[in-house]
């Protein structure tokens, strides 16, 4: 009787492995197709508003409705696909938000708006852990640079959605949503691809031997993990909770205090979500070179002076500082989920889920609550409320110092 094979332990360099660029890019178009979808939501904001006569709580229960559906859901996703992978799971994510978005140009009554975007939010659960754990495969290594890219995708659809919206759902109306779904087909045909290669680097990964990596387990004690875990999720709060002020109620705060028309608020929007998305590929990539702590640190607590002046800047000014805002607070995602990741590399799934999920989750809580005291006071006291949000980041420091592996 033979003894079983022994594991083997690899080095880093061993374990490195070339970036899968095919996959990559797909990865992240296809999260430019998703998230487009889904800015399309915040960009109809204002015809909602007008056409079903809404309060600004029940603007923000839309977003509630989506970020909640999509926050309770992808920690489960993440943790069954840790235990049980699904590659063909992510087109079948598309298509649920395929079917919010059509719902979304055809619904009569701010009822069945909430029902799709819960099918929307649905979609972006599946999504996101998985897609999240493919860009990761994919890196060869470069976790950050991978999650950047992965997330450019994201916050390009996310800026691309209200620059469509001012040029064909503004004069067209609610039904031309629909139009889109053309970009719906495109990303479940890029997802397909990515399935299979999963699939094949599923089969492949069985067949080999299993390896032991000797610098990924986390050194750190399990209370200290679950302590830096908490304060990750600080930062989580504190950035998605001011971006869903910013970003869901950035229309109304320039047109009633600057007397801009809608399609000149959702360019400005644009230029906002725009600008995000181009800091997010500095935060993923950097963090790799110097770390993640310095790049947390430095990319929320530093827009805090940009947030505190911006409630009573003029309209140049607030272009100014909300594409200054966009572009530093964005590069923190990537770096605080790659951290995370680094702290529990064998659970990726649930921690891509939770970390999506709760970011989720507090964009959907912050526009709801923010909508209430927008209804109870005004849009300019809410601008100036979130405006303290990002001194949260100061908790960063009490983050260990990690080098990136």
């Amino acid at each position: 009787m033979s003894s079983p094979a022994p594991s083997v332990a690899a080095s880093p360099a061993s374990s490195r492995r070339p970036v899968a660029v095919g996959v990559l890019a797909a990865i992240s178009s296809s999260h430019l197709v998703n998230d487009m979808m889904q800015s399309l939501i915040l960009a109809l904001y204002p015809i909602f508003k007008l056409q079903f006569n809404l309060s600004f709580t029940q603007v923000g229960m839309i977003t509630l409705t989506y970020q909640l559906t999509a926050s309770l859901f992808q920690p489960l996703i993440g943790l069954r696909t840790d235990k049980q992978p699904a590659p063909y799971s992510l087109p079948m994510g598309m298509t649920s938000t395929l079917c919010g978005l059509l719902l979304l140009a055809y619904a009569p009554n701010f009822s069945m708006v909430l029902v799709a975007a819960m099918l929307v939010g649905i979609g972006s659960a599946i999504f996101h852990p998985e897609s999240s754990r493919i860009a990761r495969l994919a890196s060869g290594g470069r976790h950050g640079l991978s999650q950047s890219v992965f997330q450019l995708g994201g916050n390009a659809g996310t800026a691309i959605g209200p620059l469509l919206a001012a040029a064909v759902i503004a004069p067209n109306g609610q039904r031309s949503v629909a139009w889109f779904s053309g970009a719906a087909l495109l990303g479940i045909g890029l997802l397909m691809y990515v399935s299979r290669w999963y699939q094949q680097h599923l089969v492949v990964s069985a067949a080999k031997p299993k390896v032991v990596m000797a610098n990924t387990e986390s050194r750190l004690p399990s209370r200290t993990v679950a302590w830096v875990i908490a304060i990750l999720l600080v930062l989580i709060f504190s950035k998605y909770f001011y971006i869903a002020g910013l970003s869901s109620f950035y229309t109304f705060y320039l047109m009633q205090k600057f007397s801009v028309t809608v399609q000149s608020a959702q360019l400005h929007l644009f230029g906002f979500l725009a600008a995000s998305a181009a800091g997010t590929l500095l935060g993923g990539p950097l963090g790799d070179r110097i770390g993640r702590k310095p790049v947390i640190w430095a990319s929320i607590l530093g827009v805090a002076p940009f947030a505190l002046i911006l409630p009573y800047a003029n309209l140049e000014w607030t272009t100014v500082l909300t594409l200054i805002i966009g572009f530093v607070l964005s590069s923190a995602f990537s770096a605080i989920l790659v951290y995370a990741q680094e702290l529990m590399p064998h659970r990726i799934g649930a921690v891509s889920g939770m970390f999506f999920g709760f970011a989720f989750g507090m964009g959907g809580l912050g526009a709801a609550v923010l909508g209430v005291l927008a209804d109870h006071t005004s849009i300019l006291w809410v601008y100036k409320v979130i405006s303290f949000l990002p001194l949260l980041g100061m908790v960063a420091a009490f983050l260990p110092n990690r080098r990136s592996s």
